[in-house]
């Protein structure tokens, strides 16, 4: 039976485990040390229940190349077996039993998260093919030292996309919503109920990460996605007209229900002024009754600012994030970027 302590946050627990433990073990050395990576505490989501898998001790140290094999040693012989009561070696899953403590070189552990060996330079291809997760994990948590400043340099550039990625991001969110807000009011209007809630709750998604990127904000994977919501500036109203949506019993108060939440983050897309102002007033769809925000018009004043020429000709169909659900390609850098033939050129492939 493993020896527990009581529950801290892990960002704090690994504070003190670094400053009463790894950092005097690391005196002699140049370094980084941070909490960052994989963990619900990464994101200060962590509970009592997140300590029962992969949750305790655990630390990033990056080191210049020369100085890896005497730091990993000297960590490898001075780590204790516990500290503040939680065992300093557990295992989970297919991890096996080992300390957490990672030492690497800034490169490499770059390349590890993000498939990248340096955060500056990317190309416009590089920051569409990078799964915010992996974003998320980079450039949240804590840093606890850093000697040269290169950690947290790297974290800075890779805080939030180029202005021109974040325009067409924008541009390929509102064409998902503009490609999908009249089918609410088509499926129920042909007794598809179910159809008709479950297209409500995709558009409340998609809603709620446009909500995401004009807060300059990455989104979580799926488990932090509500949370990390709530958490954004003004989130409350947009929930709450969300709520009214997907709880609705039946088509009218639905619609009422993502009529508000259009208004909303129309408005805000206007008070972002990345673009000009586009009227935030619902409207017919076309001939049809069906209530919608005709959301093109918000994807075209976008793209009427993007000048750059890498993504004036591709095909709209916005990030990795943005086209890809599968949690075996958003968790991993190496198999997003596999999705690279996706963002040629129209014409040629």
């Amino acid at each position: 039976m493993r020896e527990m302590g009581a529950f801290v946050p892990g960002l704090e627990l690994n504070a003190r485990f670094y400053a009463e433990v790894v950092a005097p073990l690391l005196a002699r050395w140049p370094h980084a040390a941070a909490r960052l990576g994989t963990g619900s505490e990464v994101l200060g989501f962590d509970t009592e229940r997140s300590t029962d898998h992969g949750w305790g001790p655990r630390l990033t140290v990056l080191v210049d190349a020369g100085a890896l094999d005497a730091v990993a040693g000297a960590i490898e012989t001075g780590l204790p077996d516990a500290f503040g009561g939680w065992p300093v070696r557990y295992g989970w899953d297919a991890v096996p039993v080992q300390h957490h403590v990672r030492v690497l070189t800034l490169p490499r552990w770059l390349r590890s998260e993000l498939g990248v060996d340096r955060a500056e330079g990317q190309r416009t291809v590089d920051w569409l093919l990078l799964p915010q997760q992996k974003l998320l994990e980079v450039t949240s948590g804590a840093v606890y030292r850093d000697d040269t400043g290169a950690l947290g340099t790297a974290r800075q550039t890779l805080r939030w996309y180029p202005d021109q990625v974040w325009l067409w991001m924008l541009a390929a969110q509102w064409r998902r919503i503009a490609q999908e807000e009249a089918f609410v009011g088509r499926t129920a209007e042909v007794g598809d109920e179910l159809g008709s809630r479950l297209v409500a709750a995709r558009l409340a998604r998609e809603l709620m990460r446009l909500w995401f990127l004009l807060h300059r904000t990455y989104w979580p994977y799926a488990k932090w996605f509500g949370s990390a919501f709530a958490r954004l500036p003004d989130s409350a109203d947009l929930a709450a007209a969300l709520g009214t949506a997907l709880a609705a019993p039946a088509y009218p108060e639905r619609e009422r229900g993502l009529a508000s939440a259009y208004r909303l983050v129309a408005a805000r897309h206007n008070a972002v002024g990345l673009t000009e102002s586009v009227d935030t007033e619902v409207r017919h769809y076309f001939e049809r009754p069906f209530q919608v925000l005709m959301a093109d018009r918000f994807t075209d004043a976008c793209l009427r600012r993007v000048v750059d020429p890498d993504l004036a000709d591709l095909p709209l169909v916005g990030s990795v994030d943005q086209m890809a659900d599968a949690t075996d390609v958003l968790d991993s850098a190496e198999q997003a970027r596999k999705l690279r033939a996706l963002f040629e050129p129209v014409g040629e492939r």
